[in-house]
């Protein structure tokens, strides 16, 4: 078999092409097997089920939560109907100085309170505040007894902070008394204070 010049020609140029076809070949396979990655998975399944079960855990409390959260939301309001009522510190004052003449009246026989003075309000933790009352009378012990009684029966939160007894009279057994009382009020009663603080 004889190969024309036509063949010639086609091998000579199959000769060239094939290696510079090669070449291209293996440089761009070579340079893109390169640039791709295999990358292994961040999470595994076991990570997902365990984050799973932790959310559907979390999740099964929520309804536990919210019945708690209501529970004390309507305990909290049911509490704070013992605060004294009134649109300023001084107000809330009056109101409590009004308790106090109210409770020394209905005590047998009456107490009569001779002096009374008006405390400076203060805060008490982040949503309340504290306003005092002291008031001056002269009584028996059984009678003080009664009284402190009757203010702890009180639907309002109410507290005595101090009690200060002198030298009763030993014929008639009186003794002089200066009680103060505080109640507990809504926090925006008393305003903060602005300025420079105290050293």
């Amino acid at each position: 078999m004889t190969l024309q010049d036509r063949d010639k020609r086609a091998l000579l140029i199959l000769a060239v092409v094939l290696p510079v076809a090669a070449l291209i070949y293996w440089t761009s396979g070579s340079s893109s097997a390169g640039s791709v990655k295999v990358v292994a998975p961040s999470e595994t399944v076991g990570r997902d089920e365990k984050r799973i079960s932790v959310l559907r855990t979390a999740l099964a409390t929520v309804d536990g939560k919210e019945a708690v959260l209501k529970q004390v939301s309507t305990e909290l309001a049911e509490r704070e109907k013992g605060l004294i009522p009134g649109d300023t510190a001084e107000q809330a004052q009056a109101q409590l100085l009004q308790i106090m003449r109210r409770l020394a009246k209905a005590q047998v026989p009456p107490l009569d309170i001779r002096q009374s003075e008006l405390g400076q309000p203060r805060s008490y933790g982040e949503s309340y505040a504290r306003v005092t009352v002291s008031v001056s009378l002269d009584c028996r012990i059984d009678e003080l007894v009664n009284l402190l009684a009757a203010l702890s029966a009180q639907p309002e939160i109410i507290a005595t902070d101090e009690i200060r007894c002198t030298a009763a009279n030993p014929k008639s057994k009186l003794m002089p008394v200066r009680l103060t009382v505080s109640g507990l009020v809504p926090r925006r009663l008393v305003p903060e204070k602005k300025g420079i603080p105290a050293l």
